[in-house]
Order: C-alpha cells, then structure tokens, then sequence
C-alpha cells in the first residue's frame, strides 16, 4: 500500500508540471479575441497550445515523472506520443457512414477529417500515457550498458529509442481498440453528466478530500481535460475555451469557496486571535487571502486548519460539493485555465454563463464562512494562528520573511532529517513532494518554524510539506545546496562510517606518502584525531564533523589547505581538495579509528 501511495504522489506531482502551462495559454487565447484585444496571433499562440495538450502533457509528465527531471525523459514522451498517435491513426477503421455518398478526394477529404477528430479525442489519453512510459524507462535504463559495438546507444540514449518501442505497442492497443475504447470514454462523459447534481457534489467533495495527499489532480485530470466531447475536443477545459456552451460545470463551484468563502474563513481567524497578536498574524492571513482571491490557489489557507479542525475541513469539503450544485442549479457556468480567481473571473468573464451570479452566491459564502469559522473556533477553543497561549516559533513564524536562500535551504535540509534522508526533492504549486529515507526523522516542528504551513505523510517514506507558491522555488534552492554546497555531508558520512574499521589498519604514514597534503599537521589543525567525528569524501571535498568546532586552528587549516575550508550551517566542515579527498579522508580515517 505505501508503495501504491507513493506512485500515485509521484504521478499528481508530474501533472502539474504540463498544467503549469495552461494559465499563460488561456490568457494568450482570451487576450487575442475580437471581444478583447483583438490580436490574431496572441490568439493562435494560445490556440496552439490547447490544441496540442496532448503533446504538451506527453512530454511534461515524462520530465516531472523522470529522476532528476531530466530532459531526456522529455525527448523519449515526445517520440512515444508521436509513434503512438501516428500509428494508431493509420489502423483507425473509418466507418463507410463518414464516406456515404462522396469519391475521390471528397471522400478522402472527410475520412482525413474524421481520422483527425478521433485523433483529436485520444490525443490527452495517449499524451499522458506516453510522458509516464517515457519518465520510467528513463528511470528504469537510463545508465543502461550496452556491448561496446552499440555503446553508442546505451544510457540516455536508449530512453527515447526504448519509448518508441513502447509507442508502437501504444498505438497497436489504441488503433485496433479504439471502437470499443471510444465507446468506454463516451459512456464515461455521458455517466458524470448523467449524474447531474450528484455528480458534482461528489466531485467537488473529493476534490477537497483529496487535496490533503495531493492526489486530486489525478481526479482534475480527468474531468479538466478528458471528459466530454465538443467537435472533437474534450476536458472541462478545452471545451470552455472552444466555445461549448455545456462546457464549466466542474469548475464553476470553485470560484464562490475560493475567492469568498476562504476569505471568510480568514477574516474569522483574525477576528478571534488574541488582539495583542492581531497585528503579528494579520500579515500573514492577509498574504494567503490574497493567494486564494487573485490566483485560486487555497493550500495555504486551508492547512492553517486542515489538521487543527478535521471536522471543519471536512465542511469546508462539503460545502465546495454544495456550490458546485448551487452553480449547476442556477445555470452557472464559468471557467478557468488555472483556478478560480479573479485573474481567470476577469479574462473569461465574456465567455462565461450568468457571470454575475456568482457576486450574490459568492457574498453568501462569505458570510457562511465566516460565522461557520467564528462559532467553530470559539465552541472549540481551535489554535488558529494568533490564538496559541505562547507560540513555541516565535513571532516570525508567521512573518514569512525568509532568511538569505542559503540559510533557508540549509535550515530546511535539516528539518527534514539531514541530506541522507533525502532521495528526491520536487514540488508541485504549493508543495514539496518529497522521497525520504525516513519520515519519523523530518521535524514537523522546525519546518513550521521555517515557513512551513503544513507537512502531509501520506506514506513512510513520502513527505510533503506545504509552502504556498514559492516552493518550486525552494525546491530548485533545496537542490542548488545539496549539488552545489555540499550538504550530502551526511549522506557520505553514513558511508564512510561503515568503511572505517576496514580502514583501521592501514598506517597513515603510507597514505601520506601518496597526497601532497601533511597529515598530520592536518590533524593538529583539526584539534586531534579524538574531535574528528566522521570523515567522507565527496565531488573533490573531505567532509568532516567534529566534536568540538572551538579546537579548530583555522590560520593552519587555510594554509594547508590552499583551495579553500568551509564550513556549513550544518556544521560540516568542507576541505575543497580535488583528486586528492579521496586519499586525503583515507588517511584521516586511519588514525581516527582506534578512538
């Protein structure tokens, strides 16, 4: 099961990197109509994009689903979906109703047509599959070793050339099956749709449920982007942006919780914190009123009560169904590229249905927020944020004022447990994703007083800790200090820790003859072999930790070592050395060991 979870987190973090596009495409498109702008090309650019989602998500879920998020991966889903698009459209059957009454290149004409509407259809499902068969083979063969004579296609190489093969098996269950494959997706849209109000609030609950393990985008992937059918073109989405008229229904119940009722709920936080904290805790419900009103991004409002108020959030999920029937009812019917905020209110305002009833249903909710929010904090004494008796963070966990990047990336390598509990570090809008070696050692605490509105387990070895929009940013710091400042200190340590009593027996003397550094002046400078802790080397650096950093001789330590000493935050100490720190943290180790 852990497994089965942590794939799943893994697959919702690599949907949103290709839905990360979507805003500038819709606002492209809207700008560069007659009702607006009026500029042809803002509109064709924005047009290109929808009309190749499929590829867009090909190649975007096969980079964020890759290690590392390499390119390569990008490389192999892009040549997947081309070989399974094109080869299951050369095996599509044309039914002789398309061609009824037509020859020659008429008839060619509408079996062209028909072949790329159907393509059209499969093209989201195609994509998305083709960018996760990419991002595993890249996983899965990209250090791959081929015989000499083929070197040349081994390692990443072989990605792109093992996707295409994959693609051909694509494109054979695809073309051969799509009859009975269109059937099942038609069936799909026509059963959501059938459901009606029930489906939505259905929808719009687990929407919010599962925003908890961040797995609802796997759930907004299908209603966004797959379902229905509008001259060929399908996803919620798409649909709206093409004009459908039924187009909306599962995105119009977000904007009177996002953009009013959160709001509300914050406005009832400030209201009940103690009045000398207001002041302390009114920049930071402001900050994440504005997320959630402008841009539509809630994660940070509701973990100030996700897990403080279980029953609340479970409300919370239930009126988000309540509003999605409320705007279906009342002929409602808006949309978005992004989410339901005022930015996407604003540029899809001409192509929405009965816009201005959400200013009524959206006061509403306001209202209903608040007042549920006030009585449920003050009947249950909830520590919302301004409310603690004495916070154990301090007045800047709420500030939100992060310190210099450095400090910041190494506070939170840290928090999590140390570089060696780190497998992965990615994130998705709001959110790190990561892979640890061990949840138990993250501190939950120490993240909350980093900035951290919230950290999810959703399995022993998955952490995710919720940072608001700035986390791809932190995510790409995270990632620049691990490969750049050398905090896998400790992730070699525990390496090196394991290889020390094999080295106790080798004499210093003789490792020394081979580097150009003194030993054992080195060790002098280093307060002694009894204050070295651990020793490991990495990326042409000694790493080293010591029992006592005041023994340190640092005069001795620069002269000795020319190319430069460092020490961390963490208190690692680096020696930058070259070819030499592998032999160098030899030595060390050797009298170091009998300790």
């Amino acid at each position: 099961m852990p497994r089965t979870v942590e794939g799943l987190q893994r697959l919702g973090r690599a949907l949103m990197l290709p839905i990360a596009v979507l805003p500038v495409a819709s606002m492209l498109l809207r700008l560069g109509q007659p009702d607006l702008l009026n500029i042809p090309v803002l509109a064709a650019a924005g047009d290109a994009i929808f009309s190749n989602l499929g590829l867009v998500f090909a190649v975007g879920v096969a980079v964020g689903f890759a290690r590392e998020n390499h390119g390569a991966a990008g490389l192999a889903g892009l040549v997947g979906f081309l070989v399974a698009t094109h080869g299951a459209g050369s095996l599509l059957a044309i039914p002789g109703s398309v061609t009824a009454g037509l020859a020659g290149a008429a008839a060619d004409a509408a079996a062209a047509a028909w072949r790329a509407q159907q393509l059209s259809k499969l093209s989201m499902p195609v994509g998305i599959l083709s960018g996760l068969i990419a991002g595993f083979a890249y996983n899965r063969y990209s250090e791959i070793k081929l015989p000499d004579y083929l070197a040349f296609f081994g390692g990443r190489r072989f990605v792109p050339i093992v996707t295409g093969c994959f693609g051909i098996v694509v494109a054979l269950a695809f073309g051969l099956a799509w009859p009975l494959l269109a059937r099942g997706m038609d069936g799909l849209s026509l059963a959501v749709v059938g459901a009606g109000s029930w489906g939505l609030f259905a929808y719009g609950v687990l929407n919010r449920l599962l925003i908890v393990t961040g797995l609802h985008h796997i759930l907004n992937s299908v209603v966004w982007f797959v379902l229905g059918d509008y001259h060929g073109i399908t996803g919620d989405i798409h649909r709206f942006q093409a004009g459908d008229p039924t187009a909306g229904a599962f995105m119009s119940g977000f904007f009177p919780v996002i953009m009013f009722g959160l709001p509300g709920a914050c406005l009832a936080m400030y209201r009940a914190a103690r009045p000398e904290r207001r002041r302390v805790v009114g920049g930071l419900l402001l900050s994440i009123t504005l997320t959630s009103f402008l841009t539509g991004v809630t994660e940070p409002v509701e973990f100030t009560f996700m897990f403080l108020a279980p029953l609340l959030f479970a409300v919370h999920a239930v009126l988000t169904g309540l509003a999605m029937v409320i705007m279906h009812v009342l002929g409602v019917h808006l949309g978005f590229g992004f989410s339901a905020g005022l930015f996407d209110y604003v540029l899809n305002f001409h192509l929405a249905t009965r816009p201005l009833w959400l200013l009524p249903i959206g006061a509403a909710y306001f209202l209903l927020y608040f007042w549920l929010f006030r009585f449920a904090i003050a009947r249950f004494n909830l520590a919302t944020p301004g409310r603690e008796l004495a916070p154990a963070a301090g007045e800047h966990a709420y500030a939100r004022a992060p310190a210099a990047r450095g400090s910041r990336a190494a506070g939170l390598v840290e928090a999590l447990g140390g570089a060696a509990n780190l497998r992965s570090v990615d994130a998705c809008t709001t959110r790190l994703r990561l892979s640890v070696v061990d949840g138990a050692r993250v501190d939950a605490a120490a993240l909350a007083r980093l900035g951290a509105m919230g950290v999810v387990r959703p399995a022993p070895t998955a952490v995710q800790v919720v940072l608001g929009p700035i986390a791809d940013q932190v995510a790409g710091e995270i990632r620049a200090y691990l490969r750049g400042e050398g905090a896998r200190a400790a992730a070699a340590t525990a390496t090196a820790d394991a290889d020390t009593d094999a080295q106790a027996g080798q004499s210093g003397d003789a490792v020394e003859e081979s580097t150009s550094v003194d030993l054992r002046a080195l060790l002098n400078a280093l307060g002694g072999a009894d204050n070295i802790t651990s020793v490991a080397s990495a990326a042409g650096r000694v790493l080293l930790t010591v029992a006592r950093a005041d023994l340190l001789d640092h005069e001795s330590l620069d002269a000795l070592i020319t190319r430069g000493v460092v020490m961390t935050t963490t208190g690692t100490l680096h020696l930058l050395l070259g070819a030499q720190a592998s032999s160098v943290a030899d030595g060390l180790r050797a009298p170091a060991a009998p300790r």
